[in-house]
């Protein structure tokens, strides 16, 4: 309880939404039942190592074969609550191939937070797709993104904002949110700096003439160094986040939500956070967790007849899914 009161600053216990000022401890928690708890530093500093410890634990219980991501975002996630005053927004940047669980991991952040990610009004999701359709209307897209931000961070400074599908956002439409991730934009008074951003990428890029028979070749800097780790005979596990850095930098010189953002030029993206590919045996446990939720978690006929169909590439060595765990609960109900 005390950790989701210290991580959900805009949820007080008694049920009303505030922002509590965390530069000291605070004296006491009313709590539902009007019984007032004294936290010593002690257990405030524990309360915080809870909130990093916990979403590890949920990560791992939730995601799989993602070690790098599990590791990267419960650590940031806990640092940066740990600040009382941080100097900026904590800001993610989620990537990798298809069904890897970026946006899980979004979800599960969300909902460590404030209990529920799809229903918490401090957790707000935007798909291109789905809220910025139209190039052509980026001008008022911008006057629109602002807005929103501005007035959910004057309701609460602990908002979290999860920008899907980055590869389809408009150019240009992402920097709006410049002044509000630096050190220097003041937002109302607010101190906007304890909000937290989280982008996600699908880590691919498309070369040009590549290959005579198709009209691009498509190219997972992630996925090769999956591979390439696989073929010298290393643990997946073994795998480090500084190996990633080589991928992160081709990434963001390849054309996504991101290409040529200030963003980007301005380094204000705190902690990039790789997707490794996932196995055979990554995608079996997301079936099997689907058919138990259905009481059916003997089925080990279903388990192989989806696998299966489903394509793994290279194509010789079928190491890793095309689709991930993306498209596993269609094929179960199916």
């Amino acid at each position: 309880m005390f950790a989701l009161y210290l991580a959900s600053s805009c949820l007080s216990l008694s049920g009303e939404f505030e922002e509590p000022e965390l530069k000291s401890i605070p004296p006491s928690i009313q709590s539902r039942d009007n019984v007032n708890v004294e936290l010593s530093q002690s257990t405030y500093s524990l309360c915080l190592y809870v909130i990093g410890v916990g979403l590890e634990l949920e990560l791992y219980r939730n995601v799989y074969g993602q070690h790098l991501a599990q590791e990267a975002v419960s650590e940031a996630l806990a640092e940066f609550i740990n600040d009382a005053s941080p100097e900026k927004p904590l800001v993610l940047s989620f990537h990798g191939s298809s069904g890897t669980g970026k946006t899980l991991v979004s979800w599960l952040l969300g909902r460590y937070l404030y209990g529920s990610a799809k229903t918490s009004p401090h957790v707000h999701q935007f798909i291109p797709t789905l809220h910025f359709p139209y190039p052509h209307r980026v001008p008022q897209y911008k006057k629109e993104l602002k807005a929103w931000v501005e007035g959910n961070l004057t309701a609460c400074a602990r908002s979290v904002f999860v920008f899907d599908e980055m590869d389809k956002m408009p150019p240009g439409l992402i920097d709006v949110l410049v002044p509000f991730l630096g050190s220097s934009h003041v937002v109302y008074q607010t101190n906007y700096r304890k909000a937290i951003y989280v982008f996600i990428r699908l880590s691919v890029i498309h070369l040009e003439g590549e290959i005579d028979s198709k009209p691009f070749r498509t190219f997972f800097p992630i996925n090769r160094l999956a591979l390439e780790a696989r073929q010298a005979g290393r643990d997946r596990e073994e795998i480090l986040l500084d190996e990633m850095e080589e991928a992160q930098a081709v990434f963001n010189k390849s054309c996504n939500g991101l290409y040529h953002s200030e963003i980007i030029q301005e380094k204000l993206v705190d902690s990039f956070v790789p997707f490794l590919p996932l196995t055979r045996c990554h995608v079996e446990r997301c079936i099997r967790r689907e058919l138990c939720l259905r009481g059916q978690c003997h089925r080990r006929d279903i388990i192989e007849a989806i696998t299966g169909a489903m394509t793994f590439s290279p194509e010789r060595e079928r190491l890793f899914s095309h689709s991930g765990c993306k498209t596993v609960p269609a094929k179960v109900n199916y």
